[in-house]
């Protein structure tokens, strides 16, 4: 699927949340791995990121060199944040911002709820690389991008290159 770039209107939308999870669904769950593990460097997508403004996002960070906790592959709707710890500075990519990464605040420890594929409940709890994975997805959900979340003025760079 083609990812939509900053200034895309659908970035800044709420997504709307999912009450039955239908074929259709199951369908776009599947095309956002696809898409997640078919870009190099790419640890997660959101469905607003492919134009579709739908509460759905897919995580998966393992192999990566700053994972702690890790769960696999994470197919989340309607997430939640239920807890957070306090926050901490880490530098933050976005495919939909490829050219930019930032310094961005966010808590190192977390506790989300959502729906998992089969339209059960499901409570994740996590830490380093994959919490802050969680939690800019989750934004992505709300409208938000990691440039929306930088740490001041002097902490937006220009990316060397894109993994």
């Amino acid at each position: 699927m083609k990812v939509v770039e900053i200034g895309s209107r659908v970035l800044s939308l709420v997504a709307q949340p999912v009450d039955e999870i239908s074929k259709e669904h199951r369908r776009l769950a599947q095309d956002l791995v696809e898409t997640m593990y078919g870009t190099p460097g790419s640890v997660g997508i959101a469905a607003p990121q492919v134009g579709v403004s739908v509460s759905l996002f897919v995580l998966d960070v393992s192999g990566h060199k700053r994972t702690n906790t890790c769960h696999g592959l994470i197919v989340l709707f309607n997430p939640e944040i239920i807890s957070a710890s306090e926050p901490v500075i880490i530098r933050e990519g976005c495919m939909s911002v490829p050219h930019l990464t930032g310094d961005v605040r966010r808590a190192s420890q977390v506790v989300v709820r959502g729906m998992g594929i089969d339209g059960k409940e499901i409570i994740i709890e996590s830490d380093a690389f994959e919490a802050r994975g969680l939690l800019h997805e989750i934004d992505h959900l709300a409208g938000k991008l990691f440039i929306d979340r930088i740490d001041g003025p002097h902490a937006l760079f220009k990316r060397k290159r894109y993994l």
